[in-house]
């Protein structure tokens, strides 16, 4: 495109005070850049600091382009704003990158001002790239009015939308949840046969319908891709594993995992994390402990976080089921030999299942090295230990909790665990502990009915 002279308007002019000697406050100096710039980004600042030595348009360009591409953007529009102190006014090339740069940035609005500039001073059609981008961060932004009416002036301009343009617009719909208008849109492409929609295509609507409850569409529409030859993503897939778990559906995602396999689509983390997070959310824990032990056998690493959910899931169950105590047991040394942070819960049910698998010394070190952690456990969590300790005759044990608690400041026992307490006392002949203790509970406004004898 020839470009004519013509200055840009003021909100795209760089600014005329700004020169070399001179810089605004809000800029950094040219010479200098933290240590975090990029080694490209040091050596164009080179290049600004002389900026005699820029001749053309084109070297400008050159420049510009690959300060964009390199991602440092602030140093792109310092750059920008010394072009009239090089005697060079910009070209729709050099608009061009603008647009990439606001982009970038996440401005959709500067670049869409930038493009009517363009469109409105004779600088020519922008092309079909150019439009995309500025339509794909209106879209990201959920500012899909702006995006269709740069989408219409598109086509006013004979400027051919392709597949990546549409996947913007699909992707744009869904966000602000026209879910229904992405999917027509999706089947006009389809009918109209110009353009082949892909894969890409297809996981935006499907990914609008799951989050909207409405998977077995999504599925549907899976089924559509796979007819016409396209081979789905693991993004693909994922999304409809994210719908289940969101419609209270996770069992189905074991279907899912099949189909997958069936399909030479090896699940990755992604899928097994959000299957597995989706059936500890609805309880179905026994599931979650299949996934569990097919990630660690594919080698995936489960995240900290999830470890917790599943710790909390499994000791919750392990009450009634007691093969879970052995789980428990597992998930809890995998935490431990990985250096995992416990959450104040987990770690007091995990205590308590120590307890109920008759791991009462287990108990009593993790119980002894939370309140060292600072973390208070509730009454129950003492309650349990202490009752666990006596009915094993672990009276020191038992008697140096009362001591942390003491100490701790926390909530006393309830009166039944103060009676284990005083009755072991006094089934040893330590009246003058079983007193001590006796006294604790009074001054606690607690009346035991044991008393020491």
């Amino acid at each position: 495109m020839n470009s004519p002279a013509v200055r840009p308007p003021l909100h795209l002019q760089p600014p005329s005070f700004f020169t070399p000697s001179n810089p605004p406050k809000h800029y950094p100096k040219p010479t200098h850049h933290p240590p975090h710039k990029t080694q490209i980004a040091q050596k164009l600042a080179g290049k600004i600091k002389h900026g005699n030595k820029i001749q053309t348009l084109t070297e400008f360009n050159n420049l510009f382009m690959t300060m964009v591409s390199a991602n440092e953007t602030d140093l792109a529009f310092k750059f920008y704003s010394n072009l009239p102190n090089y005697n060079l006014s910009p070209n729709d090339l050099t608009y061009s990158i603008l647009i990439n740069c606001h982009c970038k940035r996440n401005d959709p609005i500067e670049a869409n001002k930038v493009l009517q500039h363009v469109i409105n001073n004779g600088f020519g059609s922008p092309n079909v790239k150019t439009f995309t981008q500025v339509i794909n961060c209106l879209c990201k932004k959920g500012k899909l009015t702006h995006a269709l009416q740069v989408f219409d002036e598109m086509r006013q301009r004979e400027c051919s939308p392709n597949i990546n343009t549409y996947n913007c617009l699909l992707k744009g719909l869904c966000y602000v949840g026209r879910v229904e208008e992405a999917n027509e849109l999706l089947l006009k492409i389809l009918k109209d046969g110009g353009l082949k929609p892909d894969v890409y295509s297809f996981t935006a609507v499907m990914d609008g319908f799951c989050k909207v409850g409405r998977s077995d569409e999504a599925l549907d529409l899976l089924d559509e891709a796979i007819g016409i030859g396209l081979v789905p993503s693991i993004v693909t897939y994922n999304t409809v594993f994210n719908g289940y778990f969101k419609e209270g559906r996770p069992l189905e995602g074991f279907g899912l995992l099949e189909k997958m396999k069936e399909r030479g689509c090896r699940p990755d983390c992604v899928s097994y994390s959000t299957l597995l997070h989706g059936l500890l959310q609805w309880g179905e824990v026994q599931a979650g402990v299949k996934v569990y032990n097919e990630m660690l056998d594919m080698g995936f690493e489960v995240d900290e976080r999830m470890m917790n959910t599943l710790l909390r899931g499994v000791c919750r169950k392990s009450r009634k089921e007691k093969e879970l105590l052995k789980v428990a047991y597992q998930v809890f040394d995998e935490m431990s030999r990985r250096g995992c942070g416990f959450d104040p819960c987990g770690y007091e049910l995990m205590i308590e299942a120590f307890c109920n698998g008759n791991e009462v010394d287990k108990a009593f070190v993790n119980l002894c090295e939370m309140m060292k952690m600072g973390l208070v456990p509730r009454t129950f969590t003492l309650d349990t230990v202490v009752r666990g300790l006596c009915v094993e005759g672990k009276i020191e044990q038992a008697m140096w909790i009362l001591v942390l608690v003491c100490r701790g400041g926390s909530e006393m026992f309830e009166r039944v665990t103060f009676d284990v307490l005083i009755s072991e006392l006094n089934r040893r002949g330590m009246v003058t502990h079983a007193t001590c203790v006796y006294c604790v509970a009074l001054k606690n406004g607690v009346i035991p009915l044991k008393k020491p004898s």
